[in-house]
């Protein structure tokens, strides 16, 4: 199984009025095709940061970074354009680059067809729950096929009960179409249900105190964030990387 994404001795520096700003020290992962990781670490931790230098954003300070396909960045909110219908919000990127054509529409039409969207697809954005929009928010990222997708706290604008929910479906969309993912949260609960493997941020200067791989008493096929939840294995995890997180360690 290759590497998708190699981070090596990422190291990133901001500089302000007040000086230097040192945010990342010597970050170091990997991701290989088709997992799960998901970025744990306390706010200002710079897990956005990693993303944002990722995506050629930002440029780090040194370091050296190997990606292995083409990226897609789900933001924490959807975006969705108002005054589009989900279809045209799904289409605007194809339409940006020029790669609108039948390919395109019929892998959209499948994509809706799949997971749930069909039938709303002439609808606008306001007419659908916050569920259903982070739905259509993953699809349009999607719909440009990359081969790896970031995603930077996408469950942080929704109630707790609706997090559940959409995170089962995202969970699902992401396996069913066999895509590397690089998750950012400073959810535990989170972390755990939805990956393969967890990497835990320091503090700033952030660096990777420790990778965790997360193997459960479930197979492939009856894996979901709802699920993995109810194991006897999650709340060790949680307990573990709870510690780790040093939220209440003082500078």
């Amino acid at each position: 199984m290759k590497n998708m994404v190699q981070v090596k001795d990422l190291c990133m520096n901001f500089y302000t009025l007040e000086g230097e700003l040192k945010v990342l020290n010597n970050v170091n992962f990997n991701v290989k095709q088709g997992k799960i990781l998901s970025l744990l670490g306390p706010s200002g931790s710079g897990k956005s940061t990693i993303l944002n230098i990722l995506t050629n954003l930002l440029k780090p300070t040194s370091g050296q970074i190997d990606i292995n396909g083409k990226i897609g960045y789900m933001f924490q909110r959807d975006h969705l354009l108002e005054w589009r219908t989900i279809l045209e919000n799904i289409t605007i990127g194809l339409e940006i680059q020029k790669k609108l054509n039948d390919e395109s529409r019929k892998k959209i039409d499948r994509l809706l067809k799949s997971y749930g969207l069909w039938q709303f697809r002439n609808n606008y954005p306001n007419e659908l729950s916050g569920g259903m929009r982070q739905r259509v928010a993953l699809i349009r990222t999607l719909s440009v096929n990359p081969d790896i997708l970031l995603l930077d706290e996408p469950f942080s604008a929704l109630d707790y009960q609706t997090r559940l929910l959409v995170s089962d479906d995202i969970y699902k969309i992401i396996k069913n179409e066999n895509k590397t993912t690089i998750l950012v949260t400073h959810d535990i609960s989170e972390a755990i249900s939805m990956a393969d493997s967890v990497a835990v941020l320091s503090k700033r200067p952030a660096t990777i105190k420790n990778i965790y791989p997360i193997k459960l008493t479930l197979n492939n096929e009856e894996k979901t964030p709802l699920t993995s939840r109810k194991t006897p294995e999650f709340k060790d995890y949680f307990d573990i990387l709870w510690k780790e997180l040093d939220i209440y360690e003082e500078n």
